[in-house]
């Protein structure tokens, strides 16, 4: 059966960046690297906000106000956008020269700023209606209902400054430019302690220096990738023609792929829908145990959907279909590699996790457990959602959006039957548990498409790679669990006994994983490769 084309590839072409580039392994260490900072100083960030607010009526307002344009920002800007984006941007740089592509550049830097412009505005304008429509249950806590409007108009034009952002990332990520971008996303971090921590004394209430501190950081984020556009000789001047016939591609590809890339954002918002209805301070405990989630989904699967996009594109405009099915399967291995002890860490360390970075202050004891109820529901579809970050660019990267976007339907359909089926016994871990199996359901049916259509031929020892992995999970989560000791120890101790602990562990977790590996076989060189 043949893949459903939207645009078949052209004649093959040499160049420089398809004879070989630099190291995927490099370029994923560089990416993961700079994420890792920012994932820490995301931790950070959670741990004073938890500290200084808890988990309650004024968090839930703020993480929702939040949520509503990082949910844009991960449909649009990070999911339909860049994937819309990038593999045409990579074919005119391939096919055409600098020129044409300096002029795709301009001419989408220019619509996509108008575009954005409006809609913030309008969702400024239209913040109560949206909240009545993701946030319902608010509506009966008049209190908590208007505090959420004005962060949510404060936070909304964050969306427009993203955007932008990865626009810029997305033209860096294809020069071969990884650090710049990656990098990019601590700076919100910061803003938001520091808008927690210095700014919030100022403000009334408190909070709402959060809001602010948002919106700093979208300007920030953009600052910093100015220069690095410039050297490239890419940074963006207007030039608005929506006639431009890549323009427009981008444009085809844009709606469908939101769907198609981001159907666990859809479901989180609709789980905010739910979770409003249940008991305070579900929306908290629910966005707690998102953040570990995101550790890994942005160490692995956005660093991994980050340097196989662009070369997955150059492969396809190319036309070579060998290098583009091993590349895949690299990624594949590389996900079930790190993402699976991932998983299982998050799910054993839960109550050590959530003690040592949220326990303080005004979050208690019962939010430390109703947040691992999360966690635990979470981490059945965390390899699920990595998986589907390296799988989807596997038809983007061909500009086919068809076909992951009935996936997407299904998936999302699926979700909320799912969580119709948890939410009565279960409450918010049942939304979480949803959005798991949902992930799960995703990359299965990905999987399914991608071998149906020819486009990913597994290559061979699979059998012998997935049982050395069974043997090193079952070490690693036995010597885990002896190390743990018992949960209460994690909700007493002292902070920085706690910290030194959780380090302990999480050395031990990848000592025994690693070192189980190593000596059956595995070895750094077996996962070389280069970019296109």
């Amino acid at each position: 059966m043949t893949e459903p084309q939207e645009r078949p590839p052209g004649p093959q072409t040499e160049s420089r960046e398809a004879r070989g580039g630099r190291s995927l392994l490099g370029a994923l260490a560089t990416v993961s690297s700079m994420t890792l900072i920012s994932r820490i100083l995301g931790f950070v960030r959670d741990s004073v906000i938890a500290r200084l607010f808890g988990a309650g009526m004024v968090t839930d307002a703020f993480f929702v106000a939040f949520r509503i344009p990082n949910l844009l920002r991960r449909l649009f800007a990070e999911g339909a956008f860049s994937q819309a984006f990038v593999p045409i941007l990579a074919e005119y740089r391939t096919r055409r020269g600098d020129e044409e592509t300096r002029l795709l550049v301009n001419r989408t830097a220019t619509m996509l700023t108008l575009a954005l412009f409006v809609v913030s505005v309008l969702g400024m304008l239209a913040a109560p209606a949206i909240l009545y429509v993701s946030a319902p249950g608010f509506s009966a806590d008049q209190a908590k209902f208007d505090l959420t409007v004005s962060m949510l108009r404060v936070t909304f034009p964050y969306i427009l400054f993203i955007s932008l952002v990865s626009l810029s990332g997305g033209i860096l990520n294809t020069w071969g430019r990884f650090a710049v971008p990656a990098f990019t996303p601590t700076l919100l971090n910061v803003a938001m302690i520091l808008g927690a921590v210095v700014a919030a004394p100022y403000f009334d209430p408190p909070a709402m220096a959060l809001a602010w501190a948002v919106l700093a950081g979208g300007v920030l984020q953009l600052s910093l990738q100015i220069p690095a556009l410039a050297r490239i000789g890419m940074l963006p001047r207007p030039n608005l023609s929506l006639s431009d016939p890549g323009v427009r591609r981008v444009l085809t590809l844009m709606g469908p792929a939101a769907l198609g890339v981001s159907v666990s954002q859809v479901s989180l918002i609709i789980n905010t829908v739910f979770a409003s209805f249940l008991e305070t301070g579900s929306v908290s405990w629910l966005y707690y145990a998102d953040r570990l989630m995101e550790f890994p989904t942005g160490l692995l699967g956005v660093a991994l959907g980050t340097v196989l996009l662009p070369s997955l594109s150059k492969y396809h405009s190319q036309s070579d279909h060998q290098q583009y099915s091993k590349l895949l399967d690299w990624g594949l291995r590389l996900t079930l590699l790190l993402a699976l002890p991932s998983a299982l860490a998050l799910a054993i360390l839960a109550v050590p996790l959530i003690g040592t970075l949220f326990h303080y202050g005004q979050f208690s004891v019962n939010d430390v457990y109703m947040t691992r109820q999360a966690l635990m529901a979470y981490s059945v579809g965390l390899t699920g959602l990595i998986l589907v970050k390296v799988l989807a660019p596997g038809f983007y990267a061909r500009q086919n959006i068809r076909t992951p976007v009935r996936i997407a339907i299904v998936t999302l359909i699926m979700t909320q039957v799912l969580n119709a089926v948890f939410i009565t016994h279960l409450q918010h871990a049942g939304l979480a548990l949803a959005i798991g199996l949902g992930a799960c359901l995703n990359a299965l049916l990905l999987y399914r498409k991608l071998r149906q259509y020819g486009i990913y031929d597994p290559q061979p020892g699979w059998l012998v790679f997935t049982s050395k992995l069974a043997c090193a999970l079952l070490a690693m989560g036995l010597a885990l669990q002896w190390a743990m000791g018992p949960q209460q120890w994690w909700l007493t101790s002292p902070a920085g006994i706690r910290v030194a602990g959780l380090c302990g562990l999480v050395l031990l977790g990848v000592m025994v994983y690693f070192l189980v590996l190593w000596l059956l076989g595995f070895r750094i060189r077996d996962f070389q490769r280069r970019t296109a």
